[in-house]
């Protein structure tokens, strides 16, 4: 059976494509770019995340040509002049939908030189941070795929800290004097050169306990799958979830496909959709596992929207115990910033033991939350 061939205009941008990359150096020849259309052939080519990985494994055999493959297609594709290496494969995970309008019937190949208009990919990249923006809540079932296909694009960086252990470094805080001794006794007691030792910088635990209740139902899924993204990406990360009862869903987000491994953390959560326990769920958390060291010097993330079913007093004593266990406190509130929204009796009684209070309702509160990660060191 034979394969189906792109349409006409695609080829034509995509031949542009391999100009460009000719022109900056990259050997991109005719018959890699016929390659190129052909992988897209049985790809889907209006996903930029198909056009980009496509493009990367057949148009480039070197790994020093990476940096350039990337600014090229950010510029080419996205249009942006000034994108640096590692922006077009950020950008690569968004899913584009508008590059069905590529196939116009009356475009022309561009002449030699010139290169195809990337203003209809620009657009599709443009709704794509749009949709960003908006809330969980809002979205179609079309769009929370959209999203959850660029969360798993984000990259989470728990901050650092020292630890009591030291290792060789050019400099430092200490002089290694076991290294400098060893030296002289190599050189026959002759004194050698300074050699200095510094503190290790370990990763803090970053735990993610999400509210699943019915009340964030509209928010809880997405919240797993930033977390799935966050698991996978950064070690030391731990996932909890609570209704009514605590549940740690650390090992059923290991799974290597997204599907499956959301697919085991609900059956594992029997109070999906339930009521609220907020104070009882980590109470729990803290004598069962806080306790042991897992939240010890750890960044904890609570994504909740406060609203506390349980007796307030129990919240107030497991926030103030998490508080002298953990590092900082984070809560997410899908409901924070929004005006005319009250603030819920939870919210109040766990204000005095938060750090930072972030909203959690789209996607731009989650890249906000990973790119402040690093600095709550």
């Amino acid at each position: 059976m034979p394969e189906a061939a792109a349409p006409a205009p695609m080829v034509s941008l995509l031949a542009g494509f391999g100009r460009e990359l000719r022109a900056a150096g990259v050997p991109a020849g005719p018959g890699d770019v016929v390659a190129y259309c052909a992988a897209l052939a049985r790809l889907d080519p209006a996903d930029l995340a198909d056009l980009y990985w496509a493009g990367r494994a057949v148009l480039v055999a070197r790994r020093e040509h990476l940096a350039v493959y990337d600014e090229v297609f950010g510029r080419y594709f996205l249009g942006e002049p000034g994108s640096g290496p590692g922006m077009a494969m950020a950008r690569a995970a968004e899913p584009v939908q508008a590059l069905g309008a590529l196939q116009v019937p009356d475009a022309e190949p561009p002449a030699r030189g010139e290169r195809s208009p990337p203003a209809l990919l620009g657009l599709a990249a443009s709704d794509a941070q749009v949709l960003r923006r908006k809330s969980f809540a809002a979205c179609t079932p079309e769009e929370l795929a959209a999203l959850r296909r660029i969360m798993a694009s984000i990259r989470l960086i728990p901050p650092r800290r020292k630890s009591r252990r030291t290792a060789p470094a050019r400099r430092g805080s200490r002089p290694d004097l076991r290294r400098m001794a060893r030296e002289a006794m190599r050189a026959r007691g002759e004194p050698g050169r300074l050699l200095w030792r510094r503190r290790k910088a370990r990763l803090r635990p970053l735990i993610l306990v999400l509210d699943v209740s019915g009340s964030m139902a509209d928010y809880s899924r997405n919240l797993l799958q930033f977390a799935y993204s966050a698991r996978r990406a950064a070690a030391r990360v731990e996932v909890f979830c609570f209704g009514t009862t605590l549940t740690r869903v650390t090992r059923a987000l290991a799974h290597r496909r997204p599907d499956d491994a959301l697919d085991r953390a609900a059956r594992e959560v029997f109070d999906w959709d339930g009521g609220t326990r907020i104070g009882a769920c980590l109470d729990a958390f803290v004598r069962d596992w806080g306790r042991r060291g897992l939240a010890r010097g750890g960044i904890v993330v609570i994504c909740s929207d406060g609203l506390d079913r349980g007796d307030p007093a129990v919240l107030g004593a497991a926030m103030e115990r998490l508080a002298r266990l953990s590092h900082r406190i984070v809560w997410m509130n899908p409901h924070a910033g929004q005006d005319g929204v009250p603030g819920a009796l939870g919210m109040m009684v766990a204000a005095p033991h938060i750090d930072l209070v972030l909203p959690g309702g789209d996607l731009a509160s989650l890249e906000r939350l990973a790119a402040l990660l690093p600095s709550l060191a």
